[in-house]
């Protein structure tokens, strides 16, 4: 399987596409006016605490208030008293130092936590932990064991905090793995001495920016290359590489072509495919998903596939390429909390178990954490993945101004309908003779043709002479009713 890392930087964002086999498999999008927070440490200020929801909302200079749980106060704060009542720890005025693990989104303020973490390429450092941890990605239990080993004996020898082996320690020279926790104290001290001036709602560290973080936590052995189009990036990329994996450096290429770098691999038609609702299977089946507040739901049709030897194998073949389809969809899409998939309902337990078994298999690639239910009763699959930052969607769009986000318009008929409603109404309570009917063409065109004999009877039964006037820039669903 081939696979690289496309980097596309302009002045206004920075946007990272995985290449896999030539098809898009995850996009990420960084703006300058809306970096991401997530990472960046502050020295906040409690303006509320809750009890009743164990949480507390902290001020840290953003526009809204951030939010911190119970459960995401390190473990040095909770070993002093041992309680679970918020109110024990945290109280309206206090200044704490907090970390961003995730972003913004909607109208939800970010979420923080007291545990820092400091990653690199192969660690994470934890400056307030007590104990080292090893990547679940990591199978080998023997690697484990080294791996473990090598952190217990650093923390042992600096008197330090814990450290976690990401995967891309895995079989990594113990030199190496020295080399990059020694870096990680020395970054740890430097951010420590800002936190000792710190004022509060005060800013003190910020994540690396996105060109650099693909190589950090995208990288992994068996990306062939990473083609970036700007020339100032590349010698950054090329900079940190050398300093951080050397041997990552000759995959870094320079991209020149005169054709843009993400028409390599059609990439802007795969983000534009990635705003729509329908995705097309290659069988002739399709996907449907629909994107709220609360959850995402995906529905399977088998569209125009008539291809297997009965329905049962039918509807089995449309769900196997389904489950491949979304979980690249889920990353592309970058779609989080709770998910639900209606695949096509199958018969056979077997069958069942076996459409699962591949949608899980898929997922392994997926860096963001997932758990996926059984089967359900109504043959629906419960699943979840972790959320740290905006989706696609509400990155690149907005609202639709002429529905409000509904997604539908009223019928020209339907306004039609209130428009009489409404004439009726300001008639009866103002004793008008005339009136002016603004609104779109096509609800105009409605009233003086398919409607034109009800309104000659309105204009009857309320003794008024009614007039319109059709408004280019109006919707369909917006009107006004002028008292002549």
């Amino acid at each position: 399987m081939s696979e690289e890392i496309l980097i596309n930087v302009t002045p206004p964002e920075t946007r990272v596409a995985v290449i896999e086999n030539g098809v898009l498999q995850e996009l990420i999008i960084e703006r300058t006016r809306q970096r991401g927070l997530v990472g960046n440490i502050y020295k906040g200020e409690v303006c509320r605490v809750l009890p009743g929801m164990q949480a507390a909302f902290v001020d840290i200079g953003l526009p809204r208030a951030a939010f911190l749980h119970l459960s995401d106060l390190c473990t040095k704060d909770l070993e002093k008293k041992a309680s679970e009542n918020i109110e024990h720890y945290l109280h309206e005025g206090q200044h704490i130092i907090v970390q961003v693990f995730k972003d913004p989104l909607g109208s939800k303020g970010a979420r923080l936590t007291t545990e820092i973490s400091i990653p690199s390429r192969f660690q994470v450092y934890m400056p307030y932990a007590h104990n080292s941890g090893v990547s679940q990605r990591i199978e080998c239990e023997a690697e484990r064991v080294r791996l473990r080993t090598c952190l217990d004996a650093f923390r042992q020898e600096h008197q330090c905090g814990g450290f976690i082996a990401r995967t891309a320690a895995e079989c990594v020279d113990e030199t190496v793995l020295i080399a990059d926790m020694t870096f990680l104290l020395k970054l740890w001290e430097s951010i420590a001495a800002k936190i000792a001036d710190a004022k509060p709602k005060q800013f003190i560290h910020k994540d690396l920016p996105l060109s650099i973080r693909t190589l950090r936590d995208l990288y992994r052995e068996g990306i062939e290359r990473v083609r970036v189009d700007s020339r100032e990036t590349y010698h950054r990329l090329v900079e940190f590489a050398e300093i951080f994996v050397p041997e990552i450096v000759p995959v870094i290429e320079h991209y020149t072509g005169e054709c843009p770098v993400f028409d390599i691999y059609s990439v802007e038609d795969e983000i534009q495919k990635a705003l729509e609702r329908k995705v097309n299977l290659k069988s002739g089946g399709h996907l449907v998903f629909d994107q709220t507040e609360s959850m995402t739901t995906v529905d399977v049709n088998t569209g125009g596939y008539v291809g297997g030897r009965n329905l049962e194998e039918t509807i089995f073949k449309t769900n196997l390429e389904a489950a491949q389809t979304i979980s690249r969809q889920l990353r592309l899409r970058n779609l989080g909390g709770i998910i639900i998939i209606d695949f096509i309902d199958m018969q056979g337990a077997d069958h069942r178990k076996q459409v699962l078994q591949a949608f899980e298999r898929h997922l392994e690639k997926d860096h963001a954490k997932t758990n996926i239910t059984e089967v359900s009763v109504l043959g629906l699959v419960e699943m979840t993945r972790k959320r740290t930052r905006e989706s696609l969607e509400h990155i690149l769009c907005e609202p639709c101004s002429a529905c409000g986000g509904r997604g539908v318009l009223k019928t020209p008929e339907s306004m039609c309908l209130e428009i009489f409603r409404e004439i009726i109404r300001e008639v009866r309570q103002y004793k008008v003779q005339k009136i002016l009917v603004l609104a779109s063409n096509e609800v105009v065109e409605m009233l003086l043709d398919e409607e034109a004999d009800m309104l000659a009877e309105l204009e009857v039964f309320l003794s008024v002479r009614i007039k319109f006037r059709a408004e280019a820039e109006y919707n369909q669903e917006q009107y006004d009713v002028v008292l002549l």
